[in-house]
């Protein structure tokens, strides 16, 4: 939300409690007599210092430290604690203020100077002011959270219709979907189960393509079987044994994760990794954690060859754009590229994603 309407209803509250203030001390010294000067001076110690101070520091503890810090992480025990002792500490400023600046806070002038005010019953009263006006101030901060996040999936839905199409690209490979075929064929003359065990993997690709990444979250254990199937698919375009390593190490256990996070990285080491006779050419390394999962993914390369299909797979730009909107402050993505190497370190690390 702009931040003129954000302003724009700060100033509004503060002027509707303003006049409502006002009005409620009009109300009270009206129905005692006439109005003289001692009871305004009194009316605006009291507006000041009993009503606006109070308020003014626990609206804006609220709104700015318990509101991101408790109540949007949703610890409702650790919100009311901390809001109560907030209420407290805001009027026991207000009060010593008033009580220090202008004597005792009950002489408030004229006939009702000997009326038995309760110190302990004022600063009560003082606190449940504030905590109210720090309710309020919850309110606000939630509605604009609210519209930030309806801002927010509007702009997730519209990345999403361009990833669609991306992704299309992706899925529909001509280059690896003819090589594949054309290796499964020749191979179906040496060995005929392998071919076949080949086949059935490039049709599990397929479905997942086609299937799976329709939905927002799918199980993380489907990605990482998605990676190793088109590994293979890859490793029997070459006869070096070593030309990929690929490690997994913890287990999945129904953790889920958003579809195609780590295969765009994963196609793109192979679509830039040209000579499939080095050794360890490309290196893919995931590690599963209780909280967090990790994927480092690092290829060889010839910096001085140019590409030679049209197919380049995924621009990093538009990946780190839907990770940015899918994982907001939740991901970290680091890319090192070296004269012959290119290698990127990929973290998800809440626990709201990885459940």
């Amino acid at each position: 939300m702009k931040r003129s309407i954000v302003i724009l209803l700060h100033v509004g509250f503060w002027i509707c409690y303003f006049l409502l203030v006002l009005v409620i001390l009009g109300a009270i010294y009206g129905s005692r007599g006439e109005v003289d000067d001692s009871k305004i001076e009194a009316a605006f110690k009291a507006i000041l210092f009993f009503a606006l101070v109070p308020s003014a520091i626990s609206f804006y503890l609220f709104y700015f430290l318990l509101f991101p810090r408790f109540l949007e992480k949703k610890n409702i025990f650790l919100t009311i604690v901390y809001g109560v002792m907030v209420a407290y500490f805001a009027a026991m400023v207000g009060w010593s203020i008033l009580s220090g600046t202008f004597g005792e806070v009950c002489d408030l002038g004229g006939e009702y100077e000997d009326e038995d005010y309760s110190e302990a019953g004022v600063i009560l009263f003082m606190t449940f002011i504030a905590f109210v006006s720090g309710i309020i101030a919850w309110v606000i901060q939630g509605f604009l959270t609210w519209v930030k996040e309806i801002k927010l999936k509007e702009a997730l839905v519209q990345k999403n219709h361009e990833m669609e199409l991306a992704l299309v690209k992706s899925q529909l490979d001509p280059h690896f979907l003819f090589n594949t075929i054309n290796n499964i064929d020749v191979l179906i003359l040496k060995n005929a189960e392998d071919a076949s065990n080949y086949l059935n993997k490039l049709s599990d690709i397929m479905r997942f393509m086609l299937f799976e990444t329709k939905t927002e979250e799918i199980l993380l254990a489907k990605e990482l079987e998605y990676m190793d199937k088109y590994i293979a698919l890859q490793k029997i375009r070459t006869s070096n044994a070593n030309y990929v390593n690929y490690q997994v190490n913890g287990t999945a256990n129904g953790k889920t994760i958003a579809p195609m996070v780590f295969i765009p990285f994963l196609e793109n080491a192979f679509k830039h990794t040209n000579n499939k006779k080095l050794q360890n050419a490309i290196n893919i390394d995931i590690q599963i954690e209780e909280n967090a999962v990790k994927m480092k993914c690092e290829n060889k390369f010839d910096p001085t060859r140019k590409p030679t299909n049209g197919y380049n797979g995924l621009g990093n730009e538009l990946i780190k754009k839907r990770l940015n909107l899918i994982y907001p402050e939740r991901h970290q993505l680091e890319v090192v590229k070296k004269n012959e190497s290119y290698m990127v370190s990929l973290t998800i690390n809440n626990r709201d994603v990885l459940v």
